[in-house]
């Protein structure tokens, strides 16, 4: 059994990525960080970089080996913090976007997280009963609210899939203390945060999705400095 609990972020930016590794690294935790780039947030004993291309699902398993080989543990806390979205050629035609593109944006949103999902099961009946077993996937209000632009459009479809499987997912395994959230960072009115997004205010909140504090809901939106708020 490893000294240390292993999280692994798939999808390590500058702003939410970056927070998250430090929050759980100054919490004890071995990193592992993916991006495009590779590049690490961070370096040293208890980091591994790794670099992938989340448009395709079948290179997902090969991170989960990577760090299983460097930490020797699975890791107990997922984190899926990639996103994309295509806009639309014109600007006001929802329909300009092409079907590839949609697809290929399917797969950064929905598929590559759900096959993460099924990496992350695996790896956690390998781990000990008593760890917390956890998936965060970084959501927005786009699966419970239509936001009427089109560039929202293949976003909008990628996070309301995921939000349905990681709910389902959450149903069928919370019995066994697997839990699977999609966590929706909100304003205090409750409304869409967008480019607002706060990095710190998600490292918090993510800590405390791992600990399972709470009786927080598999939807699970918040608000900077108060953490979960249940909107209508």
């Amino acid at each position: 059994m490893a000294a240390n609990p292993v999280v692994l972020i798939l999808g390590a930016g500058p702003r939410i990525g970056a927070a998250v590794a430090e929050k759980f690294a100054s919490s004890g935790y071995k990193v592992a960080l993916v991006s495009r780039s590779g590049s690490a947030t961070k370096s040293g004993e208890g980091f591994l970089s790794l670099k992938a291309d989340f448009t395709k699902p079948d290179s997902i398993p090969a991170l989960f080996d990577a760090v299983k080989t460097e930490f020797h543990a699975a890791p107990s806390v997922v984190i899926y913090n990639a996103a994309a979205l295509t806009p639309p050629p014109d600007k006001d035609s929802v329909f300009s976007v092409s079907a590839e593109s949609v697809a290929s944006d399917l797969n950064v949103n929905t598929i590559s997280p759900y096959v993460a999902a099924q990496q992350a099961v695996i790896g956690w009946e390998t781990l000990p009963k008593e760890t917390k077993k956890t998936f965060i996937y970084t959501g927005n209000i786009t699966n419970v609210s239509i936001l009427p632009m089109p560039m929202m459009l293949d976003l909008g479809i990628g996070k309301s899939a995921s939000s349905f499987w990681l709910g389902l997912a959450d149903v069928l395994y919370s019995a066994k203390g697997f839990r699977f959230f999609y966590a929706d960072e909100r304003h205090g009115d409750g409304k869409f945060k967008g480019m607002a997004l706060d990095g710190a205010a998600h490292a918090e909140f993510f800590a405390q999705l791992a600990d399972h504090e709470g009786t927080v809901p598999s939807h699970a939106t918040f608000v900077k400095g108060k953490g979960y708020v249940q909107f209508k």
